[in-house]
């Protein structure tokens, strides 16, 4: 008679852990990577104003397009075979990016670079739902996945700006394809294969169509900024309309939907995708231009307008963390609309920031607005998990970071066009200054209008005491 080797659950908890949280910090370092560089990659590779805008947002069309198809995929088969899979395409796309000729290349590799950080999103939030039960435990694993996130766009600015200062903007390029290897070795040999417990069929039609309809969404918004009434807006304005309606359409009838739509039923699933959402749009969205800002308006150098950065983002890092000891006091969707709020405030601290202002006088806007953001992206991603059934979390985290990295490019597209429309003055740095301004305005305005929206998606009290019924 044989018997199993003994499993080590504690080992493979915090194996899950930690590969779970070095994929999401990895994930946001490359994503925030061109905030500081933007300009000096647009130069060398010849794009105008409305390549750099792409090479900005282009990874938000994979992020947007993929993340619930990975959730779909990891949940039915396997979330350490999608993140092993993500890791390692993550490294071939950044190579890519590195190589890359031309603008266009860029941005075809930077689309590449956010599918496969979809599948490591996508799973890796899976995964730690897999293994921590619901509760304590859980409530610290998400709040430090959560603090990866600030973590994350902490240090991806800096790092890019570092290492263009010593090398060129490429040698970031080349160390995340090294680092993205390495990630899909160690997961490969660490984690633990978990899938839904009933078989499912891939659906192949939801993939299509929400793959094509946020595609062309997203590629309508950024366009949209030099005209909203062109041709080739309206055109992908009007696929993206036709496909989004056959993808709800499609969901509805498929045996084994990539969205199950019942989940719109549930107040909790809207509040974490609704808040994630808004994070993405008001606050992600109006934050990846301070860096473009206090260079061009303060004359900061791209190191130091990275570091100025870090201020908003590192102070995210620091309070997800402690989140967790908010759960059980207050409700996780008060939590979500006490962080926008906050960082609606942070924003509104930003207005009138001038040519003539002194770089210090940003920092009590950004303390906000990071603790803010901390607060909500710890919140968000406990949510996410705890708002759908067990055999679908990985579903649920997808629909949860595609609402993010989807409201990323709309907030991107919304400054954008702020920035065009502000009345100018002052020459080029006071136009841009009195585009930040508006800008402040508009996403504060959303941020505290997401927050009223978040606290007003209550569970019914009948359904709240039913729900208690039955899992007692």
């Amino acid at each position: 008679m044989t018997t199993e080797p003994a499993v080590d659950r504690s080992a493979i908890t915090r194996a899950t852990l930690a590969i779970s949280c070095a994929a999401t910090l990895l994930v946001l370092i490359n994503f925030t990577a061109p905030m500081v560089t933007v300009r000096i990659i647009g130069a060398e590779l010849d794009s105008g104003a409305s390549g750099q805008t792409w090479i900005l947002s282009s990874i938000s069309v994979g992020l947007a397009a993929f993340l619930l198809v990975a959730g779909s995929l990891a949940d039915g088969f396997g979330r350490k075979r999608v993140f092993v899979t993500g890791g390692v395409l993550l490294g071939l796309a950044s190579a890519m990016c590195a190589m890359a000729p031309t603008a266009l290349v860029f941005v075809l590799a930077r689309v590449v670079q956010g599918g496969a950080s979809a599948a490591l999103l996508a799973a890796g939030l899976g995964l730690l739902g897999h293994v921590f039960p619901p509760g304590p435990e859980r409530a610290r694993a998400t709040g430090l996945w959560g603090a990866m996130v600030g973590g994350g766009i902490t240090i991806g600015p800096v790092f890019s700006a570092l290492l263009n200062k010593v090398a060129d903007w490429t040698l970031a390029y080349w160390i995340i394809a090294a680092l993205s290897l390495l990630l899909a070795g160690w997961a490969a040999l660490s984690l633990e294969e978990s899938r839904s417990e009933r078989a499912r069929k891939l659906d192949l039609a939801g993939v299509m169509t929400l793959g094509g309809g946020l595609s062309f969404l997203v590629a309508a918004l950024t366009e949209g900024r030099g005209g909203w009434t062109r041709p080739h807006v309206l055109v992908c304005l009007a696929a993206a309309l036709v496909l989004l309606v056959a993808f709800a359409r499609v969901e509805r009838k498929a045996a084994d939907p990539m969205l199950d739509l019942g989940l719109l039923k549930r107040p909790a699933f809207l509040a974490a995708t609704t808040g994630a959402l808004v994070t993405g749009a008001a606050v992600v969205g109006f934050m990846t231009y301070v860096p473009i800002a206090v260079q061009q308006v303060l004359g900061l150098s791209p190191l130091a307008s990275a570091v100025l950065f870090g201020v908003w983002a590192g102070v995210s890092f620091l309070v997800a963390p402690q989140a967790r000891r908010l759960t059980g006091r207050i409700e996780a969707r008060n939590q979500i609309a006490g962080g926008l709020a906050l960082c609606g405030l942070g924003q509104l601290a930003l207005i009138g920031i001038g040519v003539q202002s002194a770089w210090w006088q940003l920092v009590p806007g950004l303390v906000l607005a990071g603790a803010g953001s901390g607060i909500a992206n710890a919140s968000l991603a406990g949510l996410a998990v705890q708002s759908v059934p067990p055999n679908q979390v990985a579903m649920g985290s997808g629909a949860n970071n595609t609402a993010r990295y989807l409201g990323s490019s709309v907030g991107i597209a919304l400054v954008a066009a702020v920035l065009t429309m502000a009345p100018g003055g002052g020459g080029p740095a006071g136009e841009f200054a009195s585009g930040m301004t508006w800008a402040a305005v508009v996403s504060a305005a959303l941020s505290i209008l997401g927050a009223v929206v978040v606290a007003s998606l209550r569970t019914p009290a009948r359904s709240a005491k039913r729900a208690a019924a039955g899992s007692a």
